[in-house]
């Protein structure tokens, strides 16, 4: 179970005017459940994405580029999960513009205009006849309401359907954003770690929606790890469907796209920590905070040593307070002029080192108390700068083993 997360009740995700999604049962590796998803996109949409620094980057994640290159006009997106067409070679390569193609036939767009996606199990062939066979049905379900369908229909190990939805006022007029992600494992930060979708019916120039999405990346699914492990079909795409009729956001500095910026990173905030909250087997959520580094990027190595490390992430999820182990993976982060004496650890309320050492007033009962806890901070001073940066990661516990060694099964 997810720790500390509630699927977003349906009626409680907006609709996005000039949006539609439908779902199906294609069976693309099991059969009675959602596994194909369709989302069909009006003229006049804006499309933009970041993609899997993985060199190994699967077949859609290819041709997705490919098309966001190629054609301004993007009009479909299409998910299947079950499968995820990587390592697959030429072969993949082919099933997936397989898939654009019937896409393009069952709604009449170009087969350049749809970008595909796919999760599940890697090096299998893409069974693209199920798709085709399923897809009919996806379009008779599209619907503006359908979002929460979605959110189940990408799942793979997760235990809930992850879904997020604002509002917030832009130059009078009601903008609404709303999101879906998947993702329990195989999550470490290197783009966006995971699929997931955000969609808004703000008006905004087509130019500013790349550079809107990267900081929506880096600000939320740049900033979760589970196991450390970049998949090879991690997909965040951000659409805009220009519905709402305010001025166009010319500026993301400007007030108009700072409220729609802020509302963006919301959703993808909330999306991304419900990855975290319900990582394979995790337990626990944990923030790891890093303050006091000369700048942001050192801070990050901190950080992430921290989140990475399966000795920290059993120890939490043991509940043992062996926190030595923070302070060695802060020594190993890779900073090099790093001076021990001038750290401070700090788990929640309780300070438990001070200038490199065990601070005189922790008491080991102190710690425990905080690691029995399901939502726990840690947070390190470097004491040599004024920059800080946050992350987010679980526990590591018997249950991930177990999951991924019976993933094929």
């Amino acid at each position: 179970m997810a720790v500390n997360f509630a699927p977003t009740p349906a009626d409680q995700l907006h609709p996005i005017a000039g949006l539609r999604i439908g779902t199906a049962m294609a069976g693309v590796r099991k059969a009675n459940r959602r596994d194909l998803v369709l989302f069909a996109l009006e003229e006049g949409c804006a499309v933009a994405g970041v993609f899997t620094k993985n060199r190994f980057c699967a077949a859609p994640v290819q041709v997705c580029r490919e098309h966001l290159a190629a054609h301004p006009g993007i009009r479909a997106m299409v998910i299947n999960t079950g499968n995820a067409n990587a390592g697959t070679g030429a072969d993949g390569l082919l099933r997936a513009r397989r898939t654009c193609d019937a896409v393009a036939a069952q709604l009449g767009v170009p087969a350049q205009a749809v970008l595909p996606f796919s999760t599940g199990v890697i090096m299998e062939t893409l069974p693209v006849e199920r798709i085709e066979a399923g897809l009919p049905a996806a379009v008779a379900d599209l619907a503006a309401d359908h979002w929460a369908q979605a959110a189940e229909g990408i799942m793979t190990t997760d235990t809930v359907p992850k879904a997020a939805s604002r509002r917030v006022a832009i130059e009078g007029r009601m903008v609404t954003v709303t999101g879906i992600a998947k993702g329990a494992g195989m999550i470490r930060p290197n783009m966006a770690t995971m699929l997931g979708f955000v969609a808004t019916d703000a008006a905004i120039d087509a130019a500013l929606l790349q550079p809107l999405v990267k900081q929506a990346a880096d600000a939320s699914f740049n900033r979760i790890t589970i196991d450390g492990d970049t998949s090879t079909n991690d997909s965040f795409v951000l659409v805009a469907t220009n519905r709402v009729g305010h001025a166009p956001i010319a500026g993301l500095d400007s007030p108009a796209g700072r409220a729609l910026t802020e509302a963006v990173v919301a959703v993808s905030r909330e999306l991304a920590q419900a990855i975290v909250r319900d990582g394979e087997g995790a337990t626990k959520f944990i923030t790891v905070r890093v303050e006091g580094g000369r700048d942001e990027a050192e801070c990050r190595l901190v950080a992430y040593a921290i989140a990475h490390s399966p000795l920290v992430k059993t120890a939490f999820f043991a509940s043992d307070p062996n926190l030595g182990r923070i302070l060695a993976a802060v020594g190993y982060a890779g900073i090099a002029d790093l001076d021990p004496g001038l750290i401070d650890l700090h788990l929640d309320d309780v300070h438990v080192a001070t200038k490199g050492g065990r601070h005189p007033a922790y008491r080991e009962a102190d710690g425990q108390r905080v690691m029995k806890g399901s939502e726990i901070t840690v947070r390190v001073v470097l004491n040599r700068g004024s920059a800080a940066t946050e992350v987010w990661t679980c526990d590591l516990s018997h249950d991930y083993v177990s999951i991924n060694a019976d993933y094929r099964s």
